[in-house]
């Protein structure tokens, strides 16, 4: 079964009509993760997991957004915009205490974003403030920012991980010990096992927070978070890694499953720093020699949209771009004799995750059957981390972008893990940027998807699939996932 975005909307909603009557609530909630972190803090790494457990929970920013994608009030309690876009100007919440006590002040949000901003940051997504030309406290609780240039995507990108804001009395142990201002905080980290996270009772909603503690396992092979769920030590695995039992689950009168779309496009990454990624003939061969609907079935057992460059398919401006390169193993190989490839074997280096270790295996065989021979090598997410993110020692890899507008990443130049330079995409890139005007911002995102499929930068496989398995009685998880998090303010169990 190929999951489009229509069964997705339609799964989802009758789940939710299906959802139990509340009963009895339970304080504790226990939650599969397939990711451990490395790190616990969002603004100084990139790790999808941080996120996911962390931001919106434990930490907090300026905005938040709703279940439907819309930028709502959170640390801001409002804001106003000027008529040239350039300067806004945010009303702060009073009362607000970090989890160590610190009172929470302009001062925090002036720290934060200087922190996030300055030459030598390691913030994950440092391009959010390169707008900013200054930012300033007014007074304990009015901040102004002034942007160098209109930002279109300002305000939805301050609700994101990397611009929570934090503390300058924690920030040099928030990667062990998280200090913010969220729902929940920080209650234990058993590395290699389990995070926990307790109800702040000092937090301005705490009264509407169900759950006194939650804990998420990380469990990462398929067979082993199976067995969680049925042995009732799980109620909910939001990103169930096996595809397989799906069916398994749905006939089980304990469980709620739960299917739809999310933001994380899965790639075939091609290091484009080396050859003979360097040629774009290669790297188009690549892919004609990639069967996305036998990846899909085979890794996914149907579960996922084939995608033909970066972007959603769910998303407004949209471009089916699948048929692109079609599968011809004659051209493949032209074109691989056109680049002058000189026939060594290429390292597929792969994350722990099973969509890209099931991909992984498919890849190389649909490579080999063009006269590429591709070597892969399983390995840790701190290796991957550092030699794959960091060091882009590797040929291929196989990643899920799960994080919302981010076909910036293309702008992001040779330092980033992609080898990718093209200033012609940076201009494209910095017009969308800028460009208040939606329509006009869509059609440019339009020649964006086709500029990179057109480049052939990687080879673009499928959309990564939320599947959701919850114990019956659990609600309150959304079912869609139009930013990289998983907000538990709502979620309940009986």
């Amino acid at each position: 079964m190929k999951l489009t975005p229509a069964h997705a909307i339609m799964l989802a909603a009758a789940l939710a009509v299906a959802a139990p009557l509340p009963a009895l609530a339970q304080s504790r909630m226990s939650i599969g993760i397939q990711q451990e972190p490395t790190s616990l803090d969002p603004t100084t790494d990139a790790t999808a997991a941080i996120n996911v457990m962390l931001t919106q929970n434990l930490y907090e920013g300026l905005t938040s957004v709703d279940q439907a994608g819309a930028v709502i009030p959170q640390l801001a309690e409002s804001w106003t915009i000027s008529d040239d876009s350039l300067t806004y100007v945010f009303t702060l919440v009073e009362g607000v205490t970090f989890h160590d006590g610190t009172p929470f002040t302009a001062a925090d949000v002036v720290f934060s974003f200087d922190r996030a901003r300055a030459e030598d940051s390691t913030n994950p997504r440092r391009a959010t403030f390169n707008p900013i030309e200054s930012i300033t406290a007014i007074d304990d609780f009015t901040v102004e920012i002034v942007l160098k240039n209109p930002d279109a995507f300002f305000l939805f990108d301050l609700a994101q991980g990397p611009a929570s804001i934090i503390s300058e009395a924690s920030v040099e142990t928030n990667g062990t010990r998280p200090v913010g201002t969220g729902a929940f905080r920080f209650e234990g980290w058993t590395r290699g096992d389990r995070l926990r996270l307790a109800r702040n009772p000092d937090h301005r909603n705490a009264d509407n927070v169900a759950v006194d503690l939650i804990e998420f396992r990380f469990i990462s092979e398929p067979a082993a978070a199976t067995a969680a769920l049925l042995a009732g030590e799980l109620d909910a695995f939001p990103g169930f890694p096996a595809p397989e039992l799906v069916a398994q689950f749905e006939a089980d009168p304990r469980f709620n499953v739960m299917v739809s779309s999310t933001e994380g496009e899965v790639i075939l990454a091609m290091n484009n720093s080396r050859a003979p990624f360097t040629d774009i003939s290669f790297r188009r061969a690549v892919s004609h020699a990639i069967d996305r609907d036998d990846i899909i079935d085979g890794a996914m057992y149907g579960f996922g949209i084939p995608i033909g460059s970066f972007y959603p398919p769910h998303g407004p401006a949209h471009v089916d771009l699948t048929d692109r390169y079609p599968l011809d193993h004659d051209m493949a190989r032209e074109l691989i004799a056109e680049s002058g490839f000189d026939g060594r074997p290429l390292v597929m280096r792969l994350p722990p995750f099973p969509y890209a270790t099931r991909s992984g295996e498919i890849i190389q065989s649909q490579l080999a059957a063009v006269g590429l021979t591709v070597q892969i090598e399983n390995v840790e997410w701190g290796f991957w981390l550092d030699e794959v993110f960091r060091n882009k020692n590797y040929d291929f890899t196989i990643i899920a972008h799960t994080s919302p507008n981010d076909l910036g990443n293309f702008a992001r130049g040779p330092g980033y893990f992609y080898g990718y330079e093209d200033e012609a995409f940076v201009d494209l890139w910095n017009a969308i940027r800028t460009e208040t005007d939606d329509d006009a911002r869509l059609e440019m995102l339009r020649q964006a998807q086709i500029h990179i499929a057109e480049q052939a930068v990687h080879g673009f496989l499928f959309q990564l699939p939320a599947i959701g398995i919850f114990r019956e009685g659990v609600e309150g998880f959304w079912p869609s996932q139009p930013v990289l998090q998983l907000p538990l303010t709502e979620v309940s169990i009986n």
